[in-house]
């Protein structure tokens, strides 16, 4: 494998593990239950190098609907809770920390296979963006 190669390779291990660790950090900092943040990071992720690897455009895509689907269930969640008077926190309150536990675990999950050149595919993911 040539300098160039390996370099590009290496570059785009990189970017395909940061993206899940960007999306993570700026989902946490700035709305975590919700993933908003998230979406951010891998958008402009997606965009910036879209065209440039295939690798990492789907690694971005992956982080992106992930976080779009953890928004989704935020709003179901507080759809339901509020629909019931508050009577529905008795279920969405423990579904709300099953659900932060899946979101760190499968992201570390997805950050290390981005780092480790793999592909990876999140669990209960509405794939919109690819």
């Amino acid at each position: 494998m040539s300098d160039e190669t390996q370099r590009s390779t290496d570059d785009a291990t990189k970017w395909a593990g940061g993206v899940h660790v960007a999306a993570f950090l700026l989902a946490l900092f700035t709305s975590w239950c919700a993933g908003v943040g998230g979406m951010v990071a891998a958008f402009v992720v997606w965009v910036m190098k879209k065209d440039e690897s295939a690798f990492i455009r789907r690694h971005a895509a992956e982080a992106f609907n992930f976080n779009f689907s953890m928004f989704i269930y935020t709003l179901i969640a507080v759809f339901f809770a509020v629909m019931t008077l508050g009577i529905g926190l008795i279920f969405v309150i423990p579904l709300a920390l099953v659900l932060a536990i899946v979101w760190i675990w499968c992201t570390v999950q997805a950050a290390i296979a981005g780092f480790d050149g793999k592909d990876y595919r999140y669990p209960l993911t509405f794939r919109i963006m690819s």
